[in-house]
């Protein structure tokens, strides 16, 4: 009995990785095409893993073997793939009927779109520092220019009239 169970999970979190799987192509395809991937120099792979990441925490279901993220990613990757569809029309049609409704389709498109810029901003954020130091070190060299002088005295603001 317990190799039955055993057996059965295992099917179960295998079907679950295989679905993930494909999403995580899906969106690592997507991410080799991004030309703010290229601009800046992010690796595809690293922003693949943010946005699958991200994307799954709004996902339907609590764990990849769930019947409900399974279907998720499947939709998830019929709708990033939809370009290559034979016929893109049809498809559409379909990922509303998967959804469930219209909606639901622009709320998964908007739940990957916002964790695009969600892991934009904090592939971003984690660089900086590494060019903060660089622009520290062109700020400690002297101008070209001299800097203006503050010979000229402050203006004080003007008062109205009646107010202190």
């Amino acid at each position: 009995m317990k190799k039955i169970l055993l057996i059965s999970i295992s099917a179960l979190l295998a079907v679950g990785c295989a679905e993930k799987g494909e999403y995580e192509a899906a969106v690592l395809e997507e991410m080799k095409k991004e030309q703010e991937v290229k601009d800046y120099h992010i690796d595809p792979e690293k922003m693949t893993d943010c946005v699958v990441d991200t994307t799954t925490q709004n996902m339907p279901g609590f764990a990849e073997f769930d019947p409900e993220r399974r279907t998720a990613y499947k939709n998830y990757t019929k709708m990033l793939t939809l370009t290559k569809s034979a016929d893109p029309k049809k498809t559409l049609d379909e990922l509303r009927k998967d959804f469930g409704s219209p909606k639901a389709l622009a709320d998964a498109h908007s739940n990957f779109t916002e964790s695009m810029m969600n892991c934009y901003s904090a592939i971003m954020i984690k660089s900086e520092p590494e060019e903060e130091g660089k622009g520290a070190q062109e700020e400690a060299k002297p101008n070209a220019e001299p800097a203006k002088s503050d010979a000229e005295p402050a203006q004080p603001a003007p008062v109205e009239p009646g107010k202190k």
